[in-house]
């Protein structure tokens, strides 16, 4: 059963960097030709050496790929695209603010995968192919960058102007 459960765990956090790289993807083409592009295109290539590490543990204790979380993964990016259009029918500053704040959480949750995998490590040889200390530094700076844009982003996002407001 137990083995059954980190599949599950695994293939969860496959298919969080799915949504993370699609919605990296969205970003980028966003906001090509700006600086932020950049930031979000070296990312989005964090982020796939992630999966990518993912992906060879994954392959590493013979835990297949699930193909039902990827096309969930898949179509729930599809949803939070469409929530944060509809949020910000502009394409302004609230929808990346949203979506640096899914990415910060994100990232944030594939920390805890490290850190969780790295305590279960101890006790079991099998995980101790990855190097999870680097894996969980990287997952920490990565969140410190997307924290600093989207603590800024939030500025004038969430300006407040005292007058009626509508929901």
């Amino acid at each position: 059963m137990a083995s059954n459960h980190i599949a599950t765990y695994l293939n969860d956090h496959l298919s969080g960097a799915v949504i993370a790289i699609e919605l990296l993807e969205h970003l980028e083409g966003g906001y090509a030709n700006t600086p932020i592009a950049e930031f979000f295109s070296k990312l989005r290539a964090e982020i796939e050496a992630d999966r990518q590490e993912l992906e060879s543990l994954m392959d590493h204790l013979q835990i297949a790929q699930s193909r039902t979380r990827k096309a969930s993964a898949w179509f729930a990016e599809k949803f939070t695209e469409l929530k944060l259009r509809l949020d910000d029918r502009a394409g302004g500053d609230l929808r990346l603010f949203e979506s640096l704040e899914a990415l910060s959480l994100g990232i944030e949750g594939k920390r805890s995968l490290w850190l969780a995998l790295s305590k279960v490590a101890e006790e079991t040889p099998t995980l101790r192919a990855v190097d999870y200390e680097r894996l969980t530094q990287r997952a920490e700076e990565q969140r410190s960058r997307v924290e600093v844009m989207r603590l800024d982003t939030a500025r004038t996002a969430l300006a407040f102007t005292p007058q009626a407001i509508e929901t």
